[in-house]
């Protein structure tokens, strides 16, 4: 299992990207969706809005990263109606690992296979980010973090050199932006758009909505 696991995680075609800014977090993907060495799909979502305090992205089996985004609504949803408040985005990463946990160690004839980012605000305000791996593990993202996405190598060495913990929301933007378009230009598993959320304590926000198009050009010299 161990050993198929690793195989899966290298084949997971997608960027997802988490940047934690002074006065928030910046959270980003791509929206191509492959299979093998086919694009099945140019303009699929990848990085969600749960609901008012919360998204999430993920990268992996689609069906997977569906259900797990639909379970998580939900039980949200239910522990909130129960304790009559909105649970802490950390409680939000537990939930997801512990569906992720689960679902990784049940006999099946197709492994589940999905590593996702957790962030949010919580009732005080504050903003965090979390990561969750294919395996269950999370942890909290102090700086930034692309999970096992295939465009993962292509966006944590821009980030490792041009991220500082004083960079601003609108500073982390950019540099989104940046690192998405750095991978989608060497990473075949990612491509076809952008899009970018904000997460602050005055909400969450949807900043940037690309696509990217292919363009032909004729370098033909027509006299």
């Amino acid at each position: 299992m161990d050993a198929e696991l690793k195989n899966s995680i290298l084949k997971t075609g997608t960027t997802i990207l988490g940047i934690v800014c002074k006065d928030g977090i910046v959270m980003a993907a791509d929206r191509q969706v492959t299979a093998g060495n086919i694009v099945m799909n140019k303009n699929a979502p990848k990085v969600v809005q749960i609901n008012d305090y919360l998204i999430s992205s993920w990268t992996g089996g689609v069906a997977d990263a569906q259900r797990l985004g639909k379970l998580i609504a939900a039980e949200l949803k239910l522990k909130e109606l129960r304790a009559r408040a909105k649970p802490t985005i950390k409680q939000a990463a537990n939930l997801a690992a512990t569906i992720t946990y689960s679902s990784i160690r049940q006999p099946s004839m197709i492994p589940n296979i999905v590593g996702t980012l957790v962030g949010g605000f919580n009732e005080d305000g504050s903003t965090e980010l979390y990561t969750i791996e294919p395996a269950g593990g999370v942890y909290k993202v102090e700086d930034y973090d692309a999970n096992f996405g295939s465009g993962m190598p292509y966006v944590l060495g821009l980030l490792e050199r041009q991220y500082n913990k004083d960079i601003s929301i609108k500073e982390g933007v950019e540099l989104a932006k940046e690192s998405l378009k750095s991978s989608t230009q060497r990473d075949v598993g990612s491509g076809y758009g952008i899009d970018i959320f904000t997460i602050t304590k005055e909400g969450i926000k949807k900043v940037v909505e690309q696509e990217i198009v292919s363009e032909y050009k004729d370098k033909l010299n027509k006299e």
